[in-house]
């Protein structure tokens, strides 16, 4: 499943700019391949759809902490892990809003 999401806020300024777009993955083999810098799109009960760069990725327990760039974004220290179910996916690409 690929979906694409429109980027809201400025959490992730400089790399992802608020009108910017990702094309997020929920393909099972992308899950296996998390590693720590890859930017997720999560649920979250609070805030609702998020994005975010994965800081750790405990495999065992099937969680992730995560943060943003922007130094005001929340994080995993706020927001608590993130777990799997949780995901709506990785991001595979970037679209930059016209400038």
């Amino acid at each position: 499943m690929v979906k694409i999401v429109k980027i809201a806020g400025e959490s992730l300024v400089p790399l992802y700019d608020d009108g910017d777009f990702a094309l997020v993955c929920r393909i099972p083999i992308f899950f296996n391949r998390l590693k720590c810098g890859d930017i997720v799109v999560f649920k979250n009960s609070i805030h609702g759809i998020m994005i975010k760069r994965v800081d750790k990725y405990d495999h065992k327990k099937g969680e992730l902490w995560v943060s943003g760039i922007h130094p005001e974004s929340i994080d995993s220290s706020e927001l608590g892990s993130v777990k799997l179910g949780d995901l709506v996916g990785k991001v595979v690409f970037h679209i930059r809003k016209p400038r």
